[in-house]
């Protein structure tokens, strides 16, 4: 197989094309014949050294591909050999073949070419698992996406809006905040010209927002906790940012019966990974098949300039999600 290598920790140019043998699926495995792997900020940490796999995963990069089934290891039941698929994995992606346990793999919606559905699995995983499950996101109340056009961001904010909350972001630039409106927040905040907590205190006539989602760290820690209403939740998920650590007001907390948590996905369990995945399928996958919800692709690559994927991931110029593109795609 092709796949992308990362020869040394160090910038996008370190991203090398080469082959390897093919890897084979094991029990309850699936093997997977690539045709787009999505690129996330996970990826670009790991290809500088500050993110490595965990242990007994593939160092190739790549936490999501779609394709269709090339193999099926010992014991699996319901999939079948060319059938469409898209994959959580971690790590392996950035190849024309790659190995996932089959708890983690979907079948690709119908309305959805194989580019898309490689944009699917990271960020939908992600959404689901915090602002649904741990935030507890209800329809009718309202939520706050940092980062509203990264990946995690378009997801969050057509999920949310199709599952009837009100929808808030902020992003980097007035375009941006367009975007973010056009996939169904009630409004957009450019952080860099705009207080947020000031204009979502007037929003919600004073009273705040119940949930936050935020990729950023500790510099937005203080003014997430000013933006939460009585019983809000604030879900920490990325330290973009930079700052890992933040004082609390434990006042606050208590005043306002606030909850504050987090986690990460890529470390956990494949049967805890399988239980979002069984979620997605009967909450999501309709939203998908009907339309209503829908990755969205900002720009694709061919797999092997996936040095030049990263550098634009890195300029956050994107809107969405950017995905490695193999001859298989069509």
């Amino acid at each position: 197989m092709i796949c992308i290598e990362i020869a040394s920790p160090g910038g996008p140019d370190v991203l090398q094309p080469t082959e390897r043998d093919d890897p084979a699926p094991g029990a309850g495995e699936m093997l997977i014949r690539v045709a787009a792997a999505g690129v996330n900020r996970p990826d670009v940490l790991q290809r500088r050294g500050l993110y490595p796999p965990p242990r007994g995963a593939s160092g190739i990069p790549g936490l999501e591909v779609a394709g269709t089934v090339a193999a099926l290891g010992s014991g699996v039941q319901g999939w079948r050999a060319g059938d469409r698929v898209c994959a959580l994995v971690a790590g392996g992606g950035y190849a024309t073949l790659c190995v996932a346990p089959v708890p983690q793999c979907l079948p690709v919606p119908a309305s959805l070419d194989l580019v898309a559905a490689g944009a699917i699995p990271e960020t939908f995983f992600t959404v689901w698992t915090n602002v649904f499950d741990r935030g507890r996101l209800k329809s009718g109340e309202a939520a706050l996406f940092h980062g509203g056009a990264s990946g995690i961001g378009t997801t969050a904010i057509q999920l949310a809006a199709a599952r009837g909350s009100r929808v808030f972001a902020t992003a980097g630039s007035d375009e941006k905040c367009r975007a973010c409106e056009a996939l169904g927040a009630e409004r957009a905040i450019n952080y860099r010209t705009e207080d947020f907590v000031a204009v979502l205190k007037d929003l919600t006539a004073g009273r705040g927002i119940d949930l936050i989602l935020d990729i950023v760290g500790g510099a937005y820690f203080a003014s997430n906790i000013a933006a939460l209403a009585v019983d809000g939740r604030l879900v920490e998920i990325g330290l973009m940012g930079g700052a890992a650590s933040a004082t609390i007001d434990l006042g606050e907390v208590l005043r306002r019966r606030l909850t504050i948590t987090g986690s990460t996905l890529r470390a956990r369990t494949v049967e805890e990974k399988g239980a979002i995945a069984d979620a997605l399928r009967w909450e999501v996958w309709p939203l998908l098949e009907e339309g209503r919800v829908k990755p969205i692709v900002y720009r694709e690559f061919p797999l092997a300039e996936a040095a030049a994927a990263h550098r634009l991931m890195e300029s956050s110029e994107h809107v969405g999600k950017i995905v490695l593109v193999t001859p298989q795609a069509g």
